[in-house]
């Protein structure tokens, strides 16, 4: 059986929704043993997410299936001071705590980085929230729509009709969530050098801003705002979407010798010679006269014959499919994306696999998301406590 890269790491998750629970999936996937620590009333608040009712009811909203495979489920109520020692007792041997609470909290429940660093000094502590753990902004709440328009993403997006344009998915929580696992994988790598764990702030701002470099860059550096040019690449033209006879085409000719392929597979040699359009930075000040003249031979046919056309040139093009063709497209199927994952009680769910695809230690799917506590008995059985103590914790609401 193949070794996985984090088998035997144990990972206490105390994160609800998406930022933290999509950086725990990919520790998980990569053999990690997460354990969700959740609230015993209804835990993670994805459990309530999705658009099917009777899922949410149960507290397996879809939201939480899509990035909760491989994980644990142990309710404790934090609140109470024996539900405190139990999450003590186990991060004393656990080797990643993460959290996405707001700054504070964990301190005050009595269970933050200064208290459990005393009781494992080997411990990796990840701490991700909207603005991070200082600042002036640090004690504002934030979901991920909020970062979205205060880091600028939402600047860079649109055109002259709709601005500012929020992307159609929680963008900034999702790259937080990788940052943060990149990190905790860091961090791992250099307690394996040094013996010492550390605490790490990820900021759901921080985070994202990164991704926009080169716009920033061009501000930055260039002294240029972002423009809202839409499905346009402000990088390069001909690049971006354009009508066919039978729908769009992305085309992205963002060499010199792709923009001259194009001309030619458009039948258009003369637009290699026009002063407008010979070189890069005119033609992409004059991207607005130049698209007109493509789409108009594009109209000619349909985008699949345009798709191999171009590609036959070496010009990067493609369809522009609906989310269900783009799942279900043949690469991705190659490529296993998703995986068919039994889980009781709701059927087959078809979910994302880890998509690095590493040789000798690959990731996979090998238990579906947890219900609410299904842990709970197994996990307070390594630290002693047997089946009697488990039933008066739940009496008493400790889990």
């Amino acid at each position: 059986m193949t070794k996985k890269a984090l088998e035997g790491v144990v990972v206490l998750d105390l994160t609800n929704v998406l930022s933290g629970p999509f950086a725990t999936l990919h520790l998980a996937l990569l053999g990690a043993e997460v354990i969700k620590v959740e609230n015993p009333t209804d835990g993670d608040l994805a459990r309530k997410l999705g658009n099917v009712p009777k899922l949410n009811k149960e507290l397996m909203g879809t939201s939480f299936l899509a990035q909760n495979a491989n994980k644990k489920s142990l309710t404790l109520n934090l609140k109470k001071p024996e539900a405190k020692e139990i999450f003590k007792r186990l991060a004393a041997t656990a080797d990643v705590v993460v959290e996405n609470f707001r700054p504070g909290v964990m301190k005050r429940l009595g269970v933050g980085w200064e208290t459990l660093r005393e009781i494992n000094p080997r411990l990796v502590y990840c701490a991700i929230s909207g603005f991070g753990q200082d600042g002036p902004d640090a004690d504002k709440p934030a979901y991920d729509q909020i970062i979205q328009g205060l880091s600028g993403e939402m600047d860079v997006n649109g055109d002259e009709r709709l601005h500012p344009l929020r992307a159609g998915f929680p963008v900034c929580d999702t790259v937080g969530g990788m940052n943060a696992a990149f990190a905790i994988m860091a961090a791992l790598f250099h307690r394996e050098r040094t013996g010492d764990g550390q605490a790490i702030d990820v900021a759901l701002l921080d985070s994202i801003m990164p991704l926009m470099g080169w716009v920033s860059a061009n501000l930055l550096i260039g002294g240029q705002p972002p423009a809202a040019i839409g499905n346009d690449n402000f990088t390069a033209a001909p690049s971006g979407m354009f009508r066919t006879k039978d729908g769009f085409v992305n085309i992205a000719a963002n060499k010199q010798e792709q923009w001259e392929s194009v001309c030619d597979v458009l039948g258009v040699p003369e637009l290699k010679a026009d002063p407008r359009f010979a070189e890069r930075d005119t033609r992409k000040k004059n991207r607005h006269a130049l698209t007109p003249l493509l789409e108009g031979k594009l109209a000619e046919k349909p985008t699949g014959e345009w798709v191999d056309l171009l590609n036959a040139k070496d010009v990067p093009s493609g369809d522009i499919l609906s989310l269900e063709a783009a799942l279900k497209q043949p690469q991705v199927v190659h490529r296993r994306t998703l995986e068919n994952v039994e889980t009781p009680g709701i059927g087959t769910l078809p979910l994302f696999n880890l998509t690095a695809k590493l040789e000798k230690t690959p990731g996979s799917i090998d238990a579906p998301p947890p219900r609410l506590g299904a842990h709970t008995a197994e996990i307070l059985g390594r630290i002693g406590y047997v089946p009697g103590d488990v039933a008066r914790l739940k009496a008493d609401g400790v889990v």
